[in-house]
């Protein structure tokens, strides 16, 4: 069972940044690819932004530009800076698996935008 932990949630007003982190627990953790996934409520969970082993990365084009996927494999651990926030990013973020099979889904991080 690969363990996640998902922190630095919170809320900001429009135009702020906050940076979520992502401490997992898998063994061979470089070698995955991995994502932040968000699910605001009455919406369907959407991938946000992914990055490979390689550190390639890939993002909805509704967060390209502002967002920035990265990763730390000495620390196992996945980050997602966020920047010029607007109130359509208020969601739960989630850290996983960038492409299926994924893991089970955790507790995730609030996101509030909100003036």
């Amino acid at each position: 069972q690969v363990q996640r932990v998902e922190s630095g949630g919170g809320l900001v007003q429009p135009g702020e940044s906050l940076r979520l982190s992502c401490s997992i627990s898998a063994r061979f953790f470089s070698t995955y690819t991995l994502g932040w996934y968000r699910q605001a409520p009455g919406n369907q969970r959407e991938l946000v932004a992914s990055i490979t082993g390689g550190s390639g990365t890939n993002y909805v084009d509704s967060v390209k530009g502002r967002f920035t996927i990265s990763r730390d494999n000495a620390r196992k651990t996945l980050y997602l800076s966020m920047n010029s926030l607007k109130p359509e990013d208020s969601a739960v973020y989630y850290c996983n698996k960038g492409v299926d099979p994924v893991w089970s889904w955790g507790q995730g991080t609030q996101v509030t935008v909100s003036s």
